[in-house]
């Protein structure tokens, strides 16, 4: 199966959920646990086994001493002999000075044996089933007065076949546990992924401006429900906070933008009434160029509100941005040439998104705008667009006096100039509404150095991608 498939990914997602890491770690936990449990019972219980077998053999060894030292070799012997008899588990061996067998159910002394009276442990030949086996037992041998060896042992197989199962045992049973606690993960993780992609569906669905859409509550009444619930509560906040803005907004843009301009127009009409050597002509002029300076700053405030607030995604739509930088490149060509700059536009194919074509634009004018006002005498300014695997960027670079690597976050911010470096005229709004409309379409924002100068890349990520049918030659310009 390939390891791009739905499978896999699916798989990838579930292995990076919480609760799949949550109930692993537990069931690791638990498996880790059960398994020292049971070993540390196990040793216990071999521990004592062993202990009564030893206990055993020494109380045997102390009797078969005392029958020695009361009635020699030959009532030794009689004893051992009546022992085996009765068929028990006990292992016997009485070998004489020569060598040869008095007693016993051994035919021979084991090859291990040790005549210091300590345990040990030893193969021997056992009949069972008409077949001949191999078996295991612990005793201890010593040596009795006059030069006769006494052996005396007990089975130990049955012990040593359940040490062997154990030890073969455990690890089949963390293995399992392991395996079904796995198991157990996927299946509480495909549940969760599933209740949250409801709310991710939902998420990404506000974000796109449909603020009427809400997370669904199931009847399960659970935690995620609970969450659910708090989640469409602030939803519906929000949705009448909105509401409320635009409002607002709209308000503003009727009660304040037309006043505005009455004024500019009112001036302009006492400008050409005026004689032109009047005196009062450089103060109605610099009226007119503050009125004008007003309606620019309260422009920009609106479109930054506007992207910000989402008011106008419902004008987005699939447009060629290779065409709006032909075009601001055109706009803006003479004015580069005038201050003495080269603005080059690079070549590139038809490279479209989806997204709104006003604030698009006028972001990219900021843009160049910003670049050309701050690029000295014989200076360069270049623009282009790249296809990559993640989006299109959209790159506009200077080589001017730059941006301070520590000031670059502070000059998104609303009415923020660095007039240290950059004293021309200007509100400091022209960076914000690119910031916010970066925002809007999901873009990344970045402020680079172009050694020297400033680079400015406006990443537009993969899912705002589109690719017309429409051909369109590529554009090159150098102004």
């Amino acid at each position: 199966m390939p390891r791009n498939s739905a499978f896999w990914h699916w798989a990838e997602r579930v292995l990076h959920t919480q609760a799949f890491r949550i109930i692993l770690v537990f069931v690791f936990f638990y498996a880790v646990s059960a398994t020292a449990l049971v070993a540390f019972t196990y040793w216990n219980a071999q521990r004592a086994v062993a202990n009564q077998i030893d206990e055993t053999i020494d109380a045997e060894v102390g009797g078969l001493r005392e029958t020695y030292q009361r009635l020699g070799v030959i009532g030794l012997s009689d004893v051992i002999t009546a022992r085996v008899a009765q068929h028990g588990s006990g292992l016997y061996y009485l070998q004489s000075p020569n060598g040869s067998v008095l007693a016993g159910n051994l035919s021979e002394l084991p090859d291990s044996v040790k005549l210091t009276g300590k345990f040990f442990e030893f193969d021997y030949q056992r009949s069972q089933q008409s077949q001949t086996v191999t078996r295991t037992a612990r005793g201890e041998a010593f040596t009795v007065p006059g030069g006769f060896i006494l052996l005396v042992a007990r089975d130990i197989s049955d012990q040593q076949l359940s040490r062997k199962f154990f030890t073969t045992t455990i690890p089949w049973s963390v293995g399992l546990m392991l395996l079904f606690g796995v198991a157990g993960g996927v299946f509480m993780s495909r549940n969760f992924l599933r209740r949250l992609d409801l709310i991710n569906r939902t998420s990404s669905e506000i974000v796109a401006g449909n603020f009427s859409r809400r997370v669904p509550i199931t009847e399960a009444h659970d935690e995620m429900d609970a969450l659910a619930e708090n989640l469409n509560i602030m939803l519906e906040r929000n949705e009448r906070l909105m509401k409320g803005m635009r409002e607002v907004v709209d308000s503003v843009a009727h009660d304040l933008r037309t006043p505005l301009n009455r004024l500019r127009n009112r001036l302009e009409e006492i400008q050409r009434r005026l004689d032109p050597e009047d005196s009062r002509q450089d103060d109605i002029e610099h009226a007119i160029a503050e009125t004008d300076r007003l309606i620019s700053t309260f422009n920009a405030l609106l479109l930054i509100a506007q992207a910000d607030s989402g008011l106008t995604r419902d004008a987005m739509s699939t447009m060629d941005l290779s065409a709006i930088v032909a075009d601001v490149g055109d706009l803006y060509g003479v004015v580069a040439e005038e201050k003495d700059i080269v603005l080059e536009v690079a070549p590139s194919g038809t490279l479209a998104i989806e997204g709104n074509r006003s604030l698009v634009s006028q972001a990219l004018v900021n843009l160049i705008d910003n670049a050309i006002k701050y690029t000295p005498p014989g200076g360069h300014v270049w623009v282009g667009l790249t296809e990559t695997p993640l989006g299109i960027d959209l790159t506009v670079a200077d080589n001017g006096p730059g941006i301070p690597q520590d000031d670059r976050p502070r000059v998104l911010e609303r009415f923020v100039r660095l007039e240290k470096s950059r004293n021309s005229p200007g509100t400091g709004l022209g960076l914000s509404l690119v910031a916010a409309v970066a925002r809007m379409h999901n873009a990344t924002l970045t402020l680079g150095d172009n050694a020297p100068g400033l680079k400015i890349m406006l990443s537009f990520p993969r899912s705002l991608a589109r690719k017309p049918q429409l051909p369109a030659p590529a554009v090159e310009r150098v102004l």
